[in-house]
């Protein structure tokens, strides 16, 4: 399935030119976030509890940036994508190559929506830029 076949089922593309491709859709970062302290999960969901977050802040690598850039040390966080899924069945969600030499990645995932997806950071850590393409999301 082409990136033009699933044009259809994403919302908030931020610049459709360069992320709509043969293969796929390219998806963007637009906010990065720290587990601050754990969520709970149980068997029954009864228990369930959300993590604490917080939110990271970024900064303009050269005075008059329009967009700012992440610093991220070795650990896990969690990002959220400027894009949204319509309904429909599950898509494939991987981590783009560039992101993977660079020393980071996430899961990939078959999934009917786009929540935040954990990333994990080499302990060199990883810049990235605001609207930086860190996913493809693929036809299952």
């Amino acid at each position: 399935m082409s990136g033009r076949d699933l044009l259809d089922r994403v919302d908030g593309i931020v610049h459709e030119d360069t992320q709509v491709h043969e293969y796929g859709v390219d998806l963007t970062v637009a906010d990065v976030s720290a587990v601050e302290s754990p969520g709970r999960v149980d068997f029954g969901g009864g228990e369930l509890e959300p993590a604490d977050l917080r939110p990271l802040a970024s900064s303009c690598r050269n005075p008059g940036d329009d967009y700012e850039w992440w610093t991220l040390t070795g650990g896990t966080y969690l990002v959220e994508y400027n894009e949204t899924l319509t309904e429909g069945a599950p898509l494939r969600v991987q981590t783009r190559r560039e992101l993977r030499e660079r020393g980071a990645s996430h899961p990939s995932v078959a999934t009917t929506e786009l929540g935040p997806m954990p990333l994990t950071v080499a302990d060199g850590g990883v810049k990235l830029k605001a609207n930086a393409r860190i996913s493809t999301l693929l036809g299952r």
